[in-house]
């Protein structure tokens, strides 16, 4: 009886293993590869001959980068609905309704993100001046935040796009459109940061310019795959956009608390950079080039948390909450291990990392530091990621919000400040922090998990 048990549960596993990386392993390439042209860009960047003016350029894109993540973020809150809402649709075989909902996120994307881009277009100075930039770093990247603000319009209309494939399991496609925008943004910000070919060299303008264009071709991309008629999910100008109440109940029952939580999580980064940013631009940019690699690793936790965020959603949508859990146990234990493994790599490979964005000692030294600590909190950042996305995917937000509430808005930025400023810790007591925070939302998440409540969202 025991030898049957456990040929059953060999079976069930296989299938389930496979299922969870045809989802997971085009959006970790994806994820992975991003960051990678991320981390080549701000080496590009960090590599320009004067040394002052690298530093200045690396620590502006650092400060921009969190104002427009918090954009980014609003815009990902609504995407959590609706794809965990197409998940629930295709899992119950109501592919009539899909589309649809699609086309409420795209269309609620863009009224949200105008307004966004425009305030922060017209008080570029004043943005980055109250995240703590000084002012050369303010001088420098002025027309880079401006320009950054206009790509972000066409990043916001592709993450409508790209997640509500994700929600049907369509991860191929984000893959491939975002490679080729990204190796686009690459051989552009080589020739426009340094003015090859006979090229003006425009310095972090022409990065800005690059990200732009980029951008703007993979927003053609994702349309064109839609009207191709290839997708589960259809798109067709002649299905007029109705509008739906109970589809906006949804969406706001799942994604409002998903805003929330990135609100948060945004404040509380740029609380946090207040507190590093005080300690000086070089420390700055070895903190942003830890950062930059940091988030390398998220990627494993985001990968594999969108699938599990797809499949539970799937699963619940068919009545099987049993098989929901699976899928999320699964997920969480593959996910965590290459989380691990990622972390050793990290541990003992930080200076030659580091060794790519600068070759200045001092910026070496304190980003290799950033990066050990980072190193060991990947297992329970990769769990953590991982198991929220399961409970996003059930449509169970209110506890993501409050994990994260609690871990970096109150525990990094009251540890950061402890640390940084009480104990004198420098950019390792700032790192302490973020370990801190990881471990704390981990653990909030998993007993979340635990208690099954999510496996009995409603959400339509």
């Amino acid at each position: 009886m025991a030898e049957e048990k456990q040929t059953d549960i060999r079976q069930l596993k296989s299938p389930i293993n496979k299922e969870i990386m045809n989802i997971a392993w085009p959006v970790l390439i994806e994820l992975v590869l991003s960051s990678l042209f991320g981390m080549i860009n701000m080496m590009m960047l960090g590599n320009i001959a004067d040394h002052a003016y690298a530093a200045a350029a690396v620590s502006a894109v650092g400060v921009t980068n969190q104002p427009l993540f918090l954009g980014l973020a609003v815009v990902q809150a609504l995407n959590v609905g609706g794809t965990a809402l197409i998940a629930r649709y295709f899992g119950a075989g109501k592919h009539d309704r899909m589309e649809n909902v699609m086309k409420h996120v795209m269309i609620i994307s863009m009224i949200l993100s105008a307004p966004l881009a425009l305030a922060a277009f017209v008080y570029s100075d004043q943005i980055m001046t109250f995240m703590g930039a000084q002012p050369d770093t303010v001088e420098i990247g002025r027309l880079y935040f401006r320009l950054i603000c206009i790509s972000y319009l066409f990043q916001s209309f592709n993450f409508s796009i790209s997640g509500s494939l994700r929600g049907i399991g369509e991860t191929q496609i984000p893959m491939g459109v975002n490679l080729r925008a990204n190796f686009l943004n690459v051989i552009g910000n080589a020739l426009l940061i340094y003015g090859l070919f006979g090229l003006p060299a425009f310095g972090i303008t022409g990065a800005a310019l690059s990200t732009v264009g980029a951008n703007l071709v993979a927003s053609f991309l994702l349309i064109r795959y839609l009207r191709s008629g290839k997708s589960k999910l259809n798109f067709s100008f002649a299905h007029p956009f109705q509008f739906s109440m109970k589809t906006m109940k949804s969406l706001a029952k799942i994604g409002l608390p998903s805003a929330l939580e990135q609100v948060a999580l945004r404040a509380g980064m740029i609380l946090f950079i207040q507190i590093v940013s005080g300690l000086g631009t070089v420390v700055f940019a070895a903190h942003n080039i830890g950062m930059n690699i940091l988030s390398l690793s998220f990627t494993l936790g985001q990968a594999f948390g969108i699938a599990a965020s797809s499949l539970v959603g799937r699963a619940l949508g068919a009545g099987d909450a049993n098989l929901a859990e699976n899928y999320a146990s699964r997920t969480a234990k593959i996910g965590s291990l290459w989380g691990a493994i990622l972390g050793v790599a990290f541990f003992f490979g930080a200076e030659y990392i580091v060794g790519f964005y600068s070759s200045d000692p001092e910026i070496i030294r304190n980003a290799a530091i950033a990066i050990r600590v980072a190193a060991i909190t990947q297992p329970f950042q990769s769990h953590q990621l991982i198991v929220a996305g399961s409970l996003r995917g059930a449509g169970d937000t209110i506890f993501p919000l409050i994990s994260t509430f609690l871990g970096i808005l109150i525990i990094r930025v009251a540890a950061a400040t402890f640390f940084v400023q009480v104990l004198g810790l420098g950019i390792l007591g700032a790192w302490l922090a973020v370990m801190l925070d990881q471990i704390i939302r981990w653990f909030l998440i998993a007993m979340r998990f635990q208690s099954g409540k999510w496996k009995r969202m409603k959400l339509a």
